[in-house]
This record gives structure tokens, sequence and C-alpha cells, in this order.
């Protein structure tokens, strides 16, 4: 895996690597039927034990009351899982009533009304939340928070302050002096699209793989230890998969942009290891969490054991440095249904609430487990990182207990030819940019 020059031997660097996907991984779980009302009470179970060891710190004097133990008046904590009522949320009943109406449905970009409110629940009943300081605009369906208030005389319970779980515990980051090594974070390759330009994703191909640029440039590509790439690796005509049979040419339409797609990935996966995550239009299973895609579609780059395919949520270690990160659904469906100044700001809630995908199983398709939420974080990654957004950010965010999270949001390759870098040293991170425009 070396890239030799005129003069010297360049050798590409090298780090440990260990995936913790194991928990996204479905399995032997079957599915029989159950309902989605198992994974709110997992959640909530774990979430409310939690948050219980937080209470007795936060508010040691506050008795702690259920829903139904509620009493005009008395200043208590209640512990439960939250309810959005939302005026806009589309509803199933309306998309048969729709030919019917005479006024045309909306469906705008967010679902947020200014009659939205919150309702707090747990397994004895449900109460209605008022007062300033819970804000139904930041909050969504699922999220299991600690509040102290009391119950008023129409029967809600006024919020005086909010608990949030807060940032998991992280492990040490490993602070012994150690050379530059950087990680490629590249999403919404969208080969087969008409906005894909096969130019651009080869120059990035060329500038990793060590073919491209002088010797300084070859130099720092032989630093470069891993890629991800975080969902939407394809885009196939969504007229050819509505389950008709397909004539012999649609056939070849569907398989050249996997074919054109695993003759790149060849090209990385024969330099350096490479972790490929399904996205919402690539051919994997629609519902959270995304099983990785299938080996079978890429015969050339799975033949190497640099290649990995992931599934989405991802979670792996380089040099006990742990990685946290996602194809973009579950940042994108809070964008639907709350409000944030940026996408950054949503990824920071879903650490503090302890949980990636707050709105699955209620607006973001899930499988239906029993037993356990998968999406629950238990340890605090050092990098977060969502894909296949509209453009590059970053920033950092630190916890109470010293935790240090580099976040990543990180663009559509097809449409803006940016891919980030990141530095395992010390986490710092620059986006890598490539323009294909010639003058006529």
């Amino acid at each position: 895996m070396g890239m030799d020059s005129e003069n010297n031997n360049l050798s590409r660097l090298q780090c440990s690597y260990a995936s913790l996907d194991e928990a996204f991984e479905i399995g032997k779980e079957t599915y029989r039927g159950q309902q989605y009302s198992h994974i709110y009470f997992a959640r909530l179970h774990l979430m409310r034990t939690l948050l219980y060891s937080l209470v007795s710190q936060w508010k040691p004097q506050t008795p702690v009351c259920t829903v139904l133990g509620l009493e005009e008046g008395k200043e208590c904590v209640i512990v439960g899982t939250l309810y959005k009522h939302m005026k806009l949320k589309p509803c199933i009943l309306d998309e048969y009533s729709k030919e019917r109406s005479a006024v045309p449905l909306v469906k705008p970009h967010n679902f947020m009304h200014d009659d939205d409110y919150l309702v707090l629940e747990d397994e004895s009943g449900r109460v209605k939340l008022g007062g300033d300081l819970i804000s139904p605009s930041v909050f969504v369906t699922g999220i299991v928070v600690a509040l102290h208030g009391k119950e008023t005389g129409a029967g809600d319970f006024s919020v005086l302050e909010v608990l949030e779980a807060g940032l998991p515990p992280q492990i040490e980051f490993p602070l012994k002096s150690r050379e530059d090594k950087y990680i490629v974070l590249v999403s919404g390759l969208n080969v087969g699209s008409n906005n894909s330009n096969p130019l651009q994703f080869q120059l990035l191909i060329d500038h990793i793989t060590g073919h491209l640029g002088d010797e300084k440039e070859q130099s720092i590509a032989s630093q470069i230890v891993h890629v991800v790439i975080a969902g939407n690796s394809i885009d196939i005509p969504r007229g050819l998969t509505n389950g008709q049979n397909l004539a012999s040419k649609d056939l070849s339409r569907i398989a050249e942009p996997i074919k054109e797609l695993d003759i790149l990935l060849n090209q990385i996966a024969a330099g350096l290891p490479l972790d490929i995550m399904p996205g919402p239009n690539d051919p994997a299973n629609f519902s959270l969490p995304q099983q990785p895609l299938h080996r079978c579609l890429f015969p050339g780059s799975s033949a190497y054991n640099t290649f990995r395919s992931c599934t989405n949520p991802h979670s792996f270690e380089l040099d006990n440095i742990r990685f946290l990160g996602t194809s973009g659904q579950n940042v994108d469906d809070l964008e639907k249904y709350s409000d944030a100044k940026d996408k950054l700001e949503f990824m920071e809630r879903t650490l503090r609430w302890r949980h990636i995908a707050p709105t699955a199983p209620n607006t973001l398709g899930c499988y239906p487990y029993t037993d356990k939420d998968p999406f629950f974080i238990e340890s605090c990654p050092h990098v977060y990182f969502v894909g296949n957004q509209d453009k590059y950010e970053s920033r950092v965010i630190k916890g109470s207990e010293g935790q240090f999270v580099r976040l990543i949001s990180v663009p559509r390759f097809s449409e803006s030819g940016v891919a980030v870098v990141v530095n395992l040293r010390d986490l710092e991170c620059h986006p890598l940019s490539f323009g294909t425009q010639f003058s006529s």
C-alpha cells in the first residue's frame, strides 16, 4: 500500500480500527407483529433510571411523582416521554381526503405552528405542559426528560425547570504525542444522477490514493488512513423501482450506477480502508437502523479486506478515538418538526438528549424493537458526523465532565464537490473541495 516516486518511497500510515456496529445489526431479531409501544417503554425505562440518578443531585429536596400522583400547587419532579401535539403534522387520513378537499393541502418544509404544545406521559397517564421555560419549538416527540414544576388549577403542569440527560460519559482522548493522521468523510456521491460529476469524484480518489499533485501533496495523501462514505452513494431513477417487471434496458439502467460506483470504490479499497454506509436513496432497507449494503453489489471492491459495508448509524474507533455518524435522516427529520439555528444545533441536541434518533418511530421509520432501544447513546463520541447536508459546518462542544466532541455536517459531494478531512491528532478538520469547471 505504498506510493513510489522517482526519489523516495512513501508508505501509507496505519491505524487500529474497531467496529462498534453490533448494536445496530438486527441479526436474529424477528418481527411478530409487535407494536412500537415496546421501544418507547424500553427508552423510558432506560432514560428514567439515568434521570433519577441525576435528579437526586439536581433537586434533592423535591419529591419525584408520577403523572397520576400530581397534586395541585405542590412542587415536584416528574419524569416521562414528551409528546408534541402538532397542528400541521401530516396525517394518513388526509391522504385519503385530499381528492375531495376543496382547499389544497400544504406540504411545508417545516410542520411547526404557533398552536403546538407539549405533553408529558409515563405509564400512569399524561399531562399538558405549560409555562415559558419549555419551548415546543425546541423539543420533539420521543425525548425523555425530567421536569420540575407544579400542577395548576386548569390541570396543566407548569414547568419551572427542565433537566435533560446531558452528554454521556466519554472514553479518554489519547493524549500521547502522535503524528498527523487523517480520515476523509464524504457523502451524497449520487453516482448515476444528473448532478453527479464522475471527474470530480475521480479527482478525490486520485488525491486520496496519492496519484494527484507533487511530492508534498503525495506526502499528505500518505497520511490519510481511512475513508468513510456516509450514504446516498448511488441514484436509481425512482420510476424504475415501483415493483413492476422491468424490461432488460431498464434493468441495465438500475445496474449501471452500482457498477460505476464499484469501479470507483475499487480504487480506494486497493490503497486504504474504506467504510460505506447506506443512505435513504441506496438499495438498502428504508427504516433505521439501515443494514449494510450487500457485498454482492460490489464484486470488485469487496474482494479487498479493506472494504467494509457498515450500518447506518455507524460507530467505530480509530486509534481509540470514537466516531459516530449517520447518513442524515435523523437530523433531516428533526428539522421538519423543530427549530434550530443550524444543523449542528440539532446534532448537539441529540447528544444532550442521549438519543441519535428521538423522532423514531413517530415520524422516522425504525425497526420495532421489543426489549431495547439501539439509538440510546451510552458513550459520548469524540467525532459526531452527519452526511448528506446542504453545506459543510463544524464546531466543538464541551460537556460538564470534560467531554469534547467535534460535530461535522458533511455536504452532498455531487452538489458541492466537498469532502471533509479530520486530523486524528487533535480533531481539527477542514473541507477538501474539488472543482471541474472549464472555461469555454
